[in-house]
């Protein structure tokens, strides 16, 4: 087994956050006054459901690259589960939803070490949950987003740099969005913009940071050299999207934070995009002459499942059908555009998180209705319903605006992270495969 330098600053750092935890006051008793019981229920599977998804998408990435990085890929998920969890703890949340600093970030120090959380009201928009519950449940947004981008870095990043990377996109570019975007007092919310589940938080960002780091880290030898690998385990894909798929109904119908009619609309209109658009990418690829593929049905039922996210507590199931098959044929596109470009996203994320993003967040500026979700002004459902661009208008200023902050934040921080510990493994760590060089594990050891 090789040798990797002694570092301790990590290890300081973990103790140094546990001694102070050790002092943290505890919590008074928590509020109880209009807690539903039933909705409570409902969210803390949901909580679960969502958790569930990295895992999922650790399988998901795993079974698509190639034998010597399986292992490597798959941990970059799992390693967000402890990392983020603890950043969320110690300020993230707060960054996200404390007390509004002008509509651009939340007061870092309002619920610092979860201070107040567990004794707090209920947040205002979740007022029949205890506040604890939802801030864990927005904490498993925030672990899978991170874990996203891994994908498009795969097969040559250094394990330690991503790590880094993670935190600082979480604390940098996450936690703002999700203030403007979900936060009562966030600029995104006030403007008008819908995002029930999390396309712009989640999809987009992770999408665009997936975009900056595959021009940043720059190509493989093997894609240089047009000497690809094939995929590890296709049945490792097929076993995480259904665990994505699963856990999705979480993700999207929990974000109705109750246990009410939203939330079954949500459940419903996820699962029929997904169907929709498992279906529309291998058919989509039979047009072109190609077989139907396992991998491609699982890449196409995720993409309808992104598409859908931010769409999918304000449209009817019949408009999530035209979601998720419009969303996979425009998503398969882009995946053929960058196949047959320099760009080296190894997992296809920005084609497939970013594209099925910014289309979810386009096409619910079409479909929303306030039938269906009663925060829906009237002067501003989809442009499909009333024939006003009103809310089209904003989501297309949103978008804009998301992207670039998304994709120069990310390229800044993947900067600044390449300076503390370089971000590119060696050509002979590359060659050799990151479960060698960078975990001495492999596939061969199991």
């Amino acid at each position: 087994m090789t040798q990797q330098k002694p570092t301790w600053i990590p290890m300081i750092v973990l103790l140094l956050v546990a001694i102070a935890a050790a002092f943290v006051p505890t919590p008074g008793p928590a509020v109880t006054e209009g807690i539903d019981t039933g909705d409570t229920a409902w969210m803390l599977v949901s909580s679960g459901l969502v958790l569930l998804m990295t895992p999922g998408l650790a399988y998901f990435y795993g079974g698509m690259v190639n034998h010597k990085n399986v292992i490597s890929t798959m941990l970059q998920s799992f390693i967000a589960m402890g990392v983020i969890t603890l950043i969320w703890v110690l300020f993230g949340f707060s960054l996200a939803f404390g007390p509004s600093i002008g509509g651009v970030v939340g007061n870092p120090l309002e619920y610092a070490m979860f201070k107040g959380v567990f004794d707090g009201k209920p947040w205002s928009l979740a007022p029949t949950i205890p506040f604890a519950l939802f801030a864990f449940f927005q904490m498993k947004f925030a672990v899978i987003t991170p874990a996203l981008i891994s994908g498009a870095l795969a097969e040559r990043i250094n394990f330690r740099a991503f790590v880094l990377f993670m935190v600082l996109f979480c604390v940098i570019v996450y936690a703002p969005l999700a203030h403007w975007t979900w936060h009562p007092d966030g600029w995104l919310f006030k403007y008008g913009v819908l995002d029930f589940a999390g396309g712009t938080v989640v999809h987009m960002s992770a999408g665009w940071a997936a975009l900056a780091g595959a021009i940043y880290l720059k190509r493989r030898k093997a894609h240089v050299e047009a000497n690809i690998l094939p995929p590890a385990n296709i049945p490792y894909v097929l076993l995480g999207t259904g665990l994505l798929w699963f856990g999705w109904f979480g993700f999207n119908a929990g974000s109705a934070v109750g246990a009410g009619a939203l939330a079954v609309s949500a459940f419903a209109t996820t699962h029929v995009a997904a169907a929709a658009a498992g279906l529309s990418w291998v058919l989509f690829d039979v047009t072109r002459g190609r077989k139907v593929s396992a991998l491609g049905f699982c890449i196409g039922a995720v993409v309808g499942l992104v598409a859908i996210t931010p769409a999918s507590g304000f449209v009817s199931v019949t408009a999530a059908i035209f979601i998720g098959t419009v969303s996979a044929i425009v998503s398969n596109i882009a995946a053929h555009w960058r196949a047959n470009s320099k760009l080296d996203d190894t997992l296809d994320v920005f084609p497939c998180h970013g594209t099925g993003g910014m289309m979810g967040m386009l096409l619910t500026g079409l479909f929303a209705s306030k039938a269906i979700n009663g925060v829906v002004l009237d002067t501003e459902q989809g442009l499909f319903i009333t024939g006003d661009p009103a809310l089209f208008i904003k989501h297309l200023v949103a978008l804009v605006v998301v992207s670039a902050f998304a994709f120069l934040g990310s390229y800044l921080l993947l900067i600044i992270t390449d300076k503390i510990i370089p971000l590119r493994v060696t050509e002979e760590e590359e060659r050799v495969g990151l479960d060698i060089s960078q975990h001495d594990e492999s596939l061969a050891n199991i």
